[in-house]
């Protein structure tokens, strides 16, 4: 089984200290946007959007923005609010997703929803998607309206997709991946388009990058699938388990589920369809999915969809740039070890 190594580690602050190097200086103007665009003469919306992009993570899909920018050439100042832009998008759907899920943390604070409540979250969420199109709309480019707001359409179809699906032992491997396209892939794609678009690069050139982004963003929540069932509390900022609580089909599940007996699809209907669940329940789930190489397996599906995203990459000149959007496909699946 895959020994984790910490977010919070040495060797993964070192990863991303080297990817964030690069466009420090660009990432703070785009917390300087942030924080401006999130001010409201309504107290609760600063308050509450401050709170849950503080626990938004390593802002990430902001800076596949800046990068993809700075390796096309751009050197204008429009990255700077797209990729703002790209976070209040990724913000929105967290606020969206911790309601869905009744989630009781994001990165070990408490969520927005068990701190201010459903209502509130998911308005505040809708203010974060109304801040984005602003963003969007300031930029004057049809391209870049085009892209996001296409984004943000397939993301709440994923949503609905994944509700559908939800706590399906039946989910195909096929139905599970699309979800993922959707959900997550779709905006690591479009935050990277857009930096090909504000550099006026060729389609070629807009079409890899987000080949790229669909791939890396595949193969990033393949390896939060596995990290669900491996990682340390301060790994996440949430329990082991979450998924497997919540009755949520991730890959590891789907295949524990294709691979085991009959006794063992009972035991995963009981547990994530009835939502019938005893103390030991856990450790068994974790158990069979070690007996079937469930989770080695899936961080091999990642790995998979991580040469794509390397493959995307061949048409681009060496760069700084570049060796640090390729050095975030290893990051994101060395997690998982």
């Amino acid at each position: 089984m895959a020994v984790v190594v910490s977010l919070d580690s040495e060797r993964g602050k070192a990863a991303l200290a080297g990817l964030s190097a690069l466009v420090d200086d660009d990432l703070e103007r785009v917390n300087q946007v942030i924080l401006q665009r999130m001010q409201s003469p309504v107290a609760l919306i600063p308050e509450l959007a401050g709170h849950i992009i503080a626990a938004g993570g390593k802002r990430l899909r902001p800076m596949l923005t800046l990068l993809a920018a700075r390796m096309c050439d751009y050197r204008g100042n429009r990255h700077i609010a797209l990729a703002a832009c790209v976070e209040f998008i990724h913000t929105a759907t967290l606020l969206h997703d911790d309601v869905v899920d009744e989630s009781g943390l994001r990165r070990g604070l408490a969520s927005a929803n068990t701190v201010w409540g459903n209502k509130a979250s998911v308005l505040v969420g809708d203010f974060l998607f109304s801040r984005a199109f602003q963003l969007m709309v300031d930029d004057r480019s049809l391209d870049v309206l085009r892209i996001l707001s296409d984004a943000s359409a397939v993301i709440a179809e994923g949503e609905v997709l994944q509700l559908i699906t939800a706590n399906d032992t039946a989910t195909s491997e096929q139905a599970y991946l699309e979800v993922i396209e959707a959900k997550t892939a779709t905006l690591f794609g479009a935050a990277c388009r857009i930096g090909a678009v504000v550099a006026d690069r060729p389609r070629v050139d807009e079409e890899a990058l987000t080949s790229y982004g669909l791939n890396l963003g595949i193969a990033f929540q393949l390896v939060d699938d596995v990290l669900d069932y491996s990682a340390a509390q301060t790994t996440l900022g949430k329990t082991v388990g979450d998924d497997f609580r919540d009755g949520k089909i991730t890959l590891p599940v789907i295949l524990a589920y294709r691979r085991g007996g009959e006794a063992e699809r009972t035991f995963w209907r009981r547990t994530l369809e009835d939502r019938d669940q005893q103390e030991d329940d856990l450790a068994h789930a974790i158990e069979l999915m070690q007996k079937h190489a469930c989770l080695s397996d899936t961080v091999a599906r990642a790995r998979h969809y991580g040469a794509v995203a390397r493959d995307a990459m061949g048409i681009f000149p060496d760069s700084a740039e570049k060796r640090a959007l390729l050095d975030l496909i290893d990051f994101s699946i060395d997690r998982a070890y």
